[in-house]
């Protein structure tokens, strides 16, 4: 909910979430705490407490610093600068900030770590991800050259 102020300066509910034109994006304040999954189709950005899976499919994830996620996240692109205790999967991107703590496995195909942050865990970084959408025989094939390997 908007006061005043930020009604006559034109803010939205999220002042720090960068604003996409035409893009849906939703926002969960830190007066929250969440038990079980979030799923959705737009950009989210989150600054609660959450125990349960995260999984916004193709599209952008922002744990604010004062989130505390503690679960799995499936995105297209994930920025964390909050606490995570869980595996992060992001199709494209994964930037930690300096003020992250994670504590899981990563996969994507590019990451950035600011100095500062606190990561534990393992890095599969790799431009080979199957997009949503490909076809069976496209899977199939891309599983049979990977147990070649």
């Amino acid at each position: 909910m908007q006061n005043n102020q930020e009604a006559q300066r034109g803010l939205g509910a999220t002042p720090n979430a960068p604003s996409f034109i035409g893009r849906a994006n939703s926002y969960l304040g830190p007066g929250l705490q969440i038990k079980g999954e979030i799923v959705g189709n737009e950009d989210l950005r989150l600054d609660c407490k959450v125990e349960g899976l995260v999984s916004i499919g193709g599209f952008r994830l922002t744990v604010g610093p004062s989130a505390h996620l503690n679960g799995d996240i499936v995105a297209r692109e994930a920025v964390i600068s909050g606490e995570v205790n869980g595996d992060v999967r992001a199709a494209d991107r994964i930037e930690i900030m300096k003020s992250a703590s994670i504590v899981g496995d990563l996969t994507t195909a590019k990451i950035m770590i600011e100095e500062g942050a606190y990561f534990k865990g393992g890095v599969e970084i790799g431009g080979n991800n199957t997009q949503i959408g490909t076809d069976l025989d496209s899977l199939l094939n891309s599983t049979k050259k990977t147990e070649k390997k």
